[in-house]
């Protein structure tokens, strides 16, 4: 019977106890979470700032209590100070008693998350800067915006851009800060930018785009943010730039990335033997790129974890990689996304095309249909398809990005999706389905460049 320490517990860590568990039933696992709670769906906190969430107590898929019930040991607020990856002899210390204690294992299992990027800028600690990430953070930000007349929030991706459109609808006057020219400009192309910028404005948000932070001033009722073109107050600042991985406990132990992400193989065993990784600390299989990048989500956390059990032992189940399939409502639009943009394909050293097209979502003799913008992004030489956008008031867009992730996740071509066979009847589509009509585009327009 192997011992096994699994070092941090939110969506990697929980899937990854549970696979292990599953298994090998017979083994002895440890689960090490510095918080009380585990499981937490970050993703909602600003549907909780923005008062649709129906019990915050919802917002957990699991708890200690499940995990033990699993056949776990569960060490609750318990913080590991010291782990030894070739040995595996780990050190932790009981917040609650502070009481501490010590154990070997025959494997570890990182899984100890993100953090929040915050830098090391002048006030940025203030009471009144407010982070967003944990259980903890998620009642402040409620609790706070109850109080609240004004929020400025950093960073426009999709943590901050949520949290704008939440607050602003509970009438907070919102300023939207980011150092890129536009909001999500990391995930969406212009056109579709655009329009959502014009419905922050129409809801009384203020876009401070291209503005770099530089200090938070505390005036004791208020936090000034300054940035290098201008200064605003208001009640409270919150920080949603983006996260780093919580790795600093294996420093110099295992090999990472320039970030600090761990690196792992397709079985998610990292540089040590017995050491395996999975979540935000490590680093994950881009199938866009098909080289090792760092892509914090949720989604990727619990699919890497759910490959821990079967792997430990011997190398039976390869991860599949990611394709950064993500979605968004802002307001009375819905925004979908897989893969890269041109931008930022070019941000990595890539030369893309692409196409957009703006079309019904079903028939014109439908008593109602609403227009959707489909791009999609490919390789030129070899025509593979790498990314694609949708946007759209038409709810169900954001099935489109998962049939174009898995379209990417095959390596098919921009004509391979031309020719799918993509259901017709007049209460969901067209003939032509919007993504099939994007395609066509696609080798429309691939097909004059060539001659």
């Amino acid at each position: 019977m192997a011992k096994v320490a699994v070092i941090g517990c939110t969506h990697a860590g929980v899937f990854a106890t549970t696979s292990i568990l599953a298994a090998h039933p017979d083994w002895e696992v440890h689960v090490f979470e510095r918080n009380d709670t585990v499981s937490f769906l970050s993703c909602g906190i600003a549907l909780w700032a923005g008062d649709h969430v129906s019990d915050p107590n919802k917002m957990f898929y699991s708890s200690p209590a499940a995990l033990e019930q699993a056949g776990a040991h569960v060490h609750m607020t318990a913080d590991v100070t010291a782990a030894d990856a070739q040995t595996k002899h780990v050190t932790w210390t009981d917040l609650t008693t502070e009481e501490k204690y010590k154990d070997d294992f025959d494997y570890l299992v990182v899984t100890t998350g993100s953090k929040p990027i915050v830098p090391p800028l002048p006030g940025i600690n203030g009471s009144r800067v407010l982070q967003c990430k944990n259980w903890a953070d998620g009642k402040h930000i409620h609790d706070a915006a109850g109080d609240a007349s004004s929020v400025v929030i950093i960073g426009a991706g999709y943590i901050g851009a949520e949290l704008a459109e939440q607050l602003s609808d509970r009438h907070k006057q919102v300023t939207l800060i980011d150092m890129l020219p536009r909001v999500l400009a990391k995930n969406f192309d212009a056109d579709i930018t655009d329009q959502i910028e014009s419905a922050y404005r129409k809801h009384g948000v203020t876009l401070a785009l291209g503005e770099k932070v530089v200090s938070f001033e505390d005036t004791g009722d208020a936090v000034s943010v300054v940035t290098d073109k201008g200064s605003y107050t208001a009640d409270y600042a919150i920080l949603g730039i983006g996260f780093l991985p919580r790795t600093d406990l294996f420093a110099g132990q295992l090999e990472m990335a320039k970030n600090g992400a761990i690196k792992v193989d397709e079985y998610l065993r990292t540089s040590v033997p017995g050491v395996f990784a999975a979540g935000d600390s490590a680093s994950i299989l881009f199938n866009v790129t098909g080289k090792d990048d760092y892509i914090p989500l949720a989604t990727n956390a619990v699919r890497q974890g759910l490959h821990i059990g079967p792997n430990m032992v011997e190398p039976t189940l390869p991860y599949a990689g990611t394709q950064a399939t993500n979605a968004v409502q802002l307001y009375e639009y819905s925004m979908a996304a897989t893969g890269l943009t041109v931008e930022s394909g070019k941000a990595r050293g890539y030369s893309y095309d692409s196409v957009t097209i703006t079309e019904n979502y079903r028939p014109e003799f439908m008593l109602t249909t609403e227009p959707v913008t489909a791009t999609l992004v490919w390789e030129p030489s070899t025509r593979e398809i790498k990314g694609a956008q949708f946007f759209s008031t038409h709810d169900d867009v954001a099935q489109a990005a998962n049939v174009v992730s898995v379209a990417i996740a095959n390596h098919m071509t921009i004509d391979g999706l031309a020719g799918v066979d993509l259901l017709f009847q007049p209460n969901f589509t067209n003939p032509v389905n919007y993504i099939g009509s994007a395609a066509l585009a696609a080798v429309a327009k691939a097909n004059k460049n060539m001659r």
